[in-house]
C-alpha cells in the first residue's frame, strides 16, 4: 500500500504547487498550513476546556491507585501466608518433640516392663520349685515302704541335678511338674 502511495504523493507535490503555496501569505484562510495550526490550536483549547487531561490524570491516578491498593493487598497475603507458614511450621517442630517423647517415655515403660516380666518370673520359678520341694517332702512322708520312699529320693535328687547341670528353666519346671504328677499317681 506504502509503494502506491509515494508515487501519488511524487505527483502531487510538483514544483508548481509549491510556488502557490508560496505565493499566498502565511496568515490567509488560504494558506492550508496555516488553516491546519489553527484547526490544532482549536483541538488542543477545545481539549483544556473540556477538562480531558485531567480526566486522563485522574484516570490515570485512580488505576495508579487500584494498583498500589493490589499491590498493598498482595503484600498483606504474602505476610499473612509467611506468618501462617511459620505457626504450621512451629506446630510441626512441636508435634516432633512430642512424638519423640512419647516413643522415649514407650522405651522407659517396656524396659520397665520387663524387668518387672524378669522378676515375675523368677518369683513364679521359686514358687514353683518350693511348691515341688513340698510335695516330694510330702510324698516321701507318706510312702508307706521305706524302699519306695528311698527309691523316690534318689530318683528326685538324681533328677534334680540332672535338671541343673543340663537343662533349661523351662524344661525343668515341665520334668518337675511331670515328675510330681508320677509321684501323685503312685500314692494315691
Amino acid at each position: 500500500m506504502m509503494k502506491m502511495l509515494l508515487p501519488l504523493l511524487l505527483m502531487v507535490a510538483t514544483p508548481a504547487l509549491a510556488e502557490e503555496v508560496a505565493a499566498k501569505p502565511f496568515f490567509s484562510l488560504g494558506n492550508t498550513e496555516f488553516v491546519v495550526t489553527i484547526a490544532f490550536l482549536v483541538f488542543i483549547g477545545l481539549l483544556i476546556y473540556l477538562k480531558i487531561p485531567a480526566l486522563l490524570t485522574g484516570l490515570l491516578d485512580k488505576r495508579a491507585a487500584g494498583i498500589k491498593a493490589s499491590l498493598d493487598e498482595a503484600k498483606a497475603l504474602r505476610d499473612e501466608a509467611q506468618k501462617l507458614l511459620a505457626s504450621y511450621e512451629r506446630k510441626q517442630r512441636e508435634v516432633q518433640d512430642q512424638s519423640a517423647r512419647i516413643v522415649a517415655q514407650a522405651r522407659d515403660e517396656a524396659a520397665t516392663a520387663a524387668a518387672k516380666a524378669k522378676e515375675d518370673l523368677k518369683a513364679s520359678i521359686a514358687r514353683r520349685v518350693k511348691t515341688a520341694e513340698d510335695q516330694i517332702a510330702s510324698a516321701e512322708a507318706a510312702a508307706v515302704r521305706e524302699v519306695r520312699d528311698r527309691a523316690i529320693s534318689v530318683a528326685v535328687a538324681a533328677a534334680a541335678d540332672v535338671m541343673a547341670k543340663s537343662l533349661t528353666a523351662r524344661d525343668g519346671d515341665a520334668l518337675i511338674d511331670g515328675a510330681i504328677t508320677l509321684v501323685e499317681a503312685r500314692m494315691h
